[in-house]
């Protein structure tokens, strides 16, 4: 079932003391785009299309998101974050009959497709109680249907302004509509019915609402201040793959919003799924495309080629790009391991509804590997007299740069789902009374964290001298840092080798918590009592 994702609990939570350290989700893929109806710039979790459908209207030729969630669910996929953004637009209107005035209610998000009806009746309300009136706000799947989506009841609402329980007032708390204009100087007629039988009927909304333009980069971007575009990814507590499908069927996304949305991933130890450009029509094309490819990253991830799939609106094969596809199949490969494991190959393919776009040899695969793109296959290949190479999934990181471990998608991945655990599981110790007590509560809670996945097989060494260390002291909690609220802790692992390890430093402020790389020379260091 779909819902507003809220973070506020699950804040709460992590606030207090934890016995273990809850483990982030790996499979989790936020999408942002246009779409035909439902709240705008306000992370929604979403289990299945069908959700989507409810939610956000559905297929729409002008809506490649509402594509890219039909292929990332058809392909695996499980949990889905959707951030539905427009370019202008707005919302219908209603009318309701007051006297010789009405009183003008307007729409919360924008669409042609958002069906509002509204109803006023007086029951419950006292005869000398002329300003008092219930009402009844609905949301529709379709006009003239009983399907009903939301449903909203206010009692009691005044037409006064000012009143304690005024209209205008009251209604700020929907999430439906708002009181649009000046009150009329009475409250609004009760809506009769269509039957004579029915006492009460409603009002539909005004085909008044627009869909607006196709998206622009600057949509995607939005604004950090008001929570708009990426950065209503902020009102969201998790997610592990970021998408950004193509503006429109022929615009792809720019460089400057996939910039954004990459930091945007780094924040929230996520990775970015791109979409290879629509001119990689062939694999000769993305192999030479790459030496132009103006954006690498350790956190983000390529797959070649785009998806043909059908298209149920235009009733044939359509090419699509492949990073929704992608999505559902990294979620569907977690269900089979953890991240830090090898996936096999014959469990890296595109379920049968979706198809290749183009094909490549075993030459191109790895020339692809080297520029840091996966391979996308659609079917198993036949048996021959020479194996396919075995190439594992890596990041969008080209084999000519500097040695990094990154370049393994399981390592990257590793990596990420410990900062976002650890990062998330002590945040409690931010509202307890600093000192060693404390300190000492949270390497133990880390370090059983990291005990379970040496158990479970996550780190190449033999023993935990070789595989972690975490540090939680007077060293890195001075009396400066504790005097602004600060606290910090230091942690690392051998992502790849045994006693070469990756160092991270958590930082818990009162505004925010954060995580990123530290240089430090764990055996400089005096070990802990």
């Amino acid at each position: 079932m779909a819902e507003l994702v809220f973070s506020a609990a699950d804040t709460a939570q992590q606030l207090r003391p934890q016995a273990s350290i809850k483990r982030a989700a790996t499979a989790v893929t936020a999408f942002i785009g246009r779409a035909l109806k439902g709240p705008v710039n306000l992370p929604v979790a979403i289990s299945s299309f069908n959700d989507y459908q409810r939610v956000f209207g559905g297929l729409w030729q002008h809506s490649t998101l509402s594509y890219a969630l039909e292929q990332y669910f058809q392909n695996g996929g499980r949990e889905a974050i959707v951030v539905r953004v427009c370019n202008g637009g707005h919302a219908p209107t209603l009318r309701l009959l007051a006297g010789a005035a009405h009183l003008t209610l307007v729409g919360l998000w924008p669409g042609t497709r958002e069906f509002l009806r509204a109803s006023v009746d007086y029951d419950g309300i006292a005869a000398g109680e002329t300003d008092r009136f219930n009402l009844v706000i609905q949301r529709l799947r379709a006009p003239g249907s009983e399907f009903i989506e939301d449903q909203e009841i206010f009692r009691r609402l005044s037409i006064v302004p000012g009143a304690e329980r005024s209209v205008a007032g009251m209604l700020t708390g929907s999430r439906l509509v708002r009181a649009r204009g000046v009150l009329p100087r009475q409250r609004p007629d009760c809506t009769a019915g269509l039957q004579p039988a029915a006492a009460v009927g409603y009002v539909m909304s005004n085909g008044d609402g627009d869909d607006g333009d196709e998206l622009t980069n600057y949509d995607i971007i939005g604004d950090a201040k008001s929570g708009r575009g990426l950065f209503a990814l902020h009102g969201t507590e998790q997610f592990s793959f970021l998408c950004v499908p193509p503006l429109s069927r022929e615009v792809e996304v720019g460089v400057p919003a996939l910039l954004v949305a990459l930091r945007m991933c780094r924040q929230r130890h996520a990775m970015l799924l791109l979409d290879p450009p629509a001119a990689w029509s062939d694999a000769a094309a993305a192999i030479d495309g790459l030496r132009n490819w103006p954006l690498f990253s350790e956190d983000a991830l390529m797959f070649y080629p785009r998806v043909l799939a059908f298209d149920r609106l235009r009733g044939r094969q359509e090419v699509f790009g492949s990073a929704a596809a992608a999505a559902g199949l990294l979620a569907r490969l977690d269900r089979t391991g953890p991240v830090w494991t090898e996936c096999k190959k014959e469990e890296a393919l595109l379920r049968p509804a979706l198809r290749a776009a183009a094909s490549a040899t075993d030459l191109d695969h790895i020339r692809l590997a080297h520029g840091g793109v996966n391979l996308l296959q659609s079917a198993r290949v036949a048996s021959r007299a020479v194996p396919p190479p075995h190439i594992s999934l890596r990041t969008l990181v080209p084999e000519a740069t500097a040695k990094s471990d990154w370049r393994e998608l399981g390592i990257r991945r590793l990596a990420l789902f410990i900062m976002a655990s650890v990062e998330r599981g002590t945040r409690w110790a931010m509202h307890q009374e600093p000192g060693p007590a404390l300190w000492g509560r949270v390497r133990s809670q880390v370090m059983a964290f990291f005990q379970a996945l040496e158990q479970e097989g996550a780190f190449v060494g033999r023993s935990a001298e070789e595989n972690y260390f975490v540090i939680c002291d007077a060293r890195l909690n001075d009396a400066e840092h504790v005097a602004v609220g600060r606290f910090q802790l230091l942690f690392g692992f051998a992502a790849s080798r045994p006693g070469e390890f990756q160092t991270w430093l958590v930082t818990h402020e009162p505004s925010a918590s954060s995580v990123r790389a530290a240089s430090v020379n764990r055996y400089a260091l005096p070990p802990q009592s």
